[in-house]
């Protein structure tokens, strides 16, 4: 039977099995999976979870090769150099890449984000099978070609992509609120068709060799396999891999001044994004923000926002508040679209809802509320092992505490109300708050009005 073929008849069979047996293991004070750590021989740094539920492995390396570190004036070599690890290695042409995954069965990701780069794993874990899948996988790390003519081919594709982008008020307002919160800073670094038509096939290599390195490689394994197994699926990975250096730390952006920006675009709707440098993954800060943001604009029809802004003026459909915690200070963020000719109006209670919550904080009701949907969905956090994979990553990549989740519940019950409201009073500025509203000239032409193309407003 062909693997994939396998691979879909198990799965339903036994995925609520191994539901069962994550909630089972959990107790009643709802531990975490066990994280084993260790450091292979090349350098890399381990973290394994063994779960035989399902006959599969998911694995994930990571590395520090995201975005934030494209070179000065040349955006978009990160997210190149990574969608083109599978483009050719040493006697293996795109074409024959591909085929060697069917022939396993295996499933190879992986992507880019502002700090990492990614590939990703899953295979069945008889041997033939993953031991198939990890050498190709190690062979992709190590020895990609980088083919002249597939980096044009990609090169191309990601311009065509940025060009449509570029004509929709949505990705507008996205890129300018990312200028303006971060300026210089690497997280601030935008593509653009200039930086991707400048990429050389020199650079590519450059990168890669400088940071797809052992030692700031990051392995994460779950799944049906045994301690010994997965010591050497680490080294496998990585051994061919440069030793190179630890990533080494980034400086924390500084916080902007005080930004309202209008972006002209002909369409009926408004984009708008309000929001600032916010969080990083190991912040002290973490719990009370992102437990209270679940009051402000993280739950959905019970947040504040969502009542104020949708539920009683009807000026969305749906408006969202977020943290995204990166190695510094990742974004926070407030968005919503709406008519241009009442985007003003909209703005403002969105702004004043916002304030409040600052100055105040949740209710006692409210802040429960919130924390019961953490605790009581922690399990379903869990449930899969793509899902631990993905915390056992993040964990291992970002060096938090191996009990991290095993202490979440309990971090998010101790959050209290004046917890949340120093947090978010320290934290959540209005001299630093950036706002861009894009596009809804369609809307306020057809109601007798215009707005000035990419103006600011005044900070005061």
């Amino acid at each position: 039977m062909n693997p994939t073929t396998l691979i879909r008849k198990i799965v339903p069979a036994r995925a609520t099995l191994l539901a069962l047996a994550a909630f089972a293991s959990f107790g009643t004070a709802i531990a975490g999976p066990d994280i084993q750590h260790w450091t292979a021989p090349t350098g890399a740094r381990v973290f394994f979870v063994e779960s035989h539920a399902l006959p599969l492995v998911d694995v994930q390396v990571t590395f520090a090769a995201g975005g934030a570190l494209d070179p000065a004036g040349a955006a978009g070599v990160a997210s190149l150099t990574r969608s083109l690890l599978d483009a050719g290695t040493e006697s293996l042409n795109e074409q024959e890449i591909a085929e060697r995954i069917a022939d396993t069965g295996a499933r190879i990701g992986g992507g880019t984000d502002k700090d990492m780069a990614t590939l990703s794993v899953r295979t069945l874990s008889s041997e033939a099978e993953r031991e198939a899948a990890i050498g190709l996988a190690a062979r992709l790390l190590a020895k990609p070609t980088f083919p002249a003519e597939i980096l044009e081919r990609e090169r191309a594709r990601s311009i065509a992509g940025l060009r449509d982008a570029l004509t929709r008020p949505d990705t507008l307002a996205a890129r300018s609120f990312t200028s303006a919160i971060y300026g210089d800073h690497p997280y601030g670094r935008l593509v653009t068709v200039e930086s991707l038509r400048g990429i050389t096939r020199d650079q590519i290599e450059a990168f890669h060799e400088a940071h797809y390195t052992a030692l700031a490689a990051s392995v994460a394994i779950v799944g049906d396999v045994s301690r010994d197994q997965a010591e050497r699926i680490a080294v496998r990975l990585t051994e061919a891999l440069p030793p190179g250096t630890p990533p080494a730390p980034l400086s924390p952006p500084q916080l902007p001044p005080r930004l309202v920006e209008h972006i002209e675009h002909p369409s009926a709707q408004a984009h708008i994004l309000m929001g600032m440098p916010g969080i990083s993954r190991d912040d002290p800060d973490y719990f009370p923000l992102v437990v209270g943001n679940y009051v402000l604009g993280g739950g959905g029809f019970v947040s504040r926002l969502t009542k104020e802004v949708r539920e009683k003026r009807g000026f969305a459909y749906s408006v969202f508040s977020s943290f995204q915690p990166l190695r510094v200070a990742g974004p926070f963020e407030i968005g919503l679209q709406t008519r241009g000719s009442q985007a003003k109006e909209a703005r403002q209670v969105t702004q004043a809802v916002l304030d409040e919550f600052v100055a105040a904080g949740p209710t006692a009701d409210e802040l429960q509320a919130a924390k019961d949907n953490f605790i009581n969905g922690f399990g379903l956090r869990l449930d899969s092992n793509r899902k631990i994979l993905d915390y056992v990553s993040m964990i291992g990549f970002y060096g938090l505490p191996l009990d991290w989740l095993d202490t979440y519940p309990k971090r998010v019950a101790e959050v209290t109300v004046d917890a949340v409201r120093d947090a978010f009073s320290r934290r959540i500025r209005d001299e630093h708050l950036v706002t861009v509203v894009a596009g809804g000239d369609g809307d306020v032409v057809a109601n007798g009005e215009r707005v000035p193309a990419a103006r600011a407003e005044p900070s005061n």
